[in-house]
């Protein structure tokens, strides 16, 4: 089924809730954690300074969303769930190199995120995709690991950082935040 990979609409939103929330469930049988949160809404996504791509399949439904954050010179990758219907057809990689690409085209040499580094759907699925693991240096990036020892993260496996180098055309690293 073709995908069109393109920025989310106020009307994408509810579904964005929706892919998360069931995509989360997949890691929460993995991890069997106490208690996860649910997902923020889109809108509150939306609040956030930076970008938010959906993937929308040619039947008109969001298959799966990426959600970048542009907070202190860092391009990041906050979320990226993708329906579990849909999963397994390359979507996530689809909006994976979407976010690359806008960010690239946004100014950034680099895109970074946090994942869980054993998950398979997490740490090795970003390393096919080109991320390589890397300490956090930046004060935004050492804050998020605060906010995972919050929310507990820290006791279902070792989280780790992984940055993409990014060489779009329309990149002129104007912003060049590194470790």
């Amino acid at each position: 089924m073709p995908c069109l990979v393109r920025p989310a609409q106020p009307a994408d939103f509810e579904a964005l809730e929706r892919i998360e929330n069931e995509a989360d469930e997949l890691l929460i049988n993995e991890l069997a954690p106490d208690d996860w949160a649910p997902a923020p809404t889109g809108a509150a996504r939306a609040s956030e300074p930076g970008f938010i791509m959906v993937a929308e399949l040619d039947d008109g439904h969001i298959a799966g969303f990426v959600h970048v954050l542009e907070v202190e010179g860092v391009c990041h990758v906050e979320q990226l769930s993708v329906a579990p219907r849909d999963a397994r057809r390359g979507i996530g990689r689809m909006l994976v190199e979407a976010a690359k690409r806008e960010a690239g085209i946004r100014g950034y040499s680099r895109i970074s995120l946090r994942t869980f580094a054993d998950i398979p759907w997490n740490g090795p699925f970003y390393a096919n995709a080109g991320f390589v693991e890397e300490e956090p240096t930046t004060h935004f990036h050492r804050s998020l690991i605060g906010v995972e020892a919050e929310r507990g993260l820290d006791r279902y496996g070792r989280r780790i950082q992984m940055v993409a180098q990014l060489a779009f055309p329309g990149n002129h690293s104007r912003k060049t935040v590194h470790p």
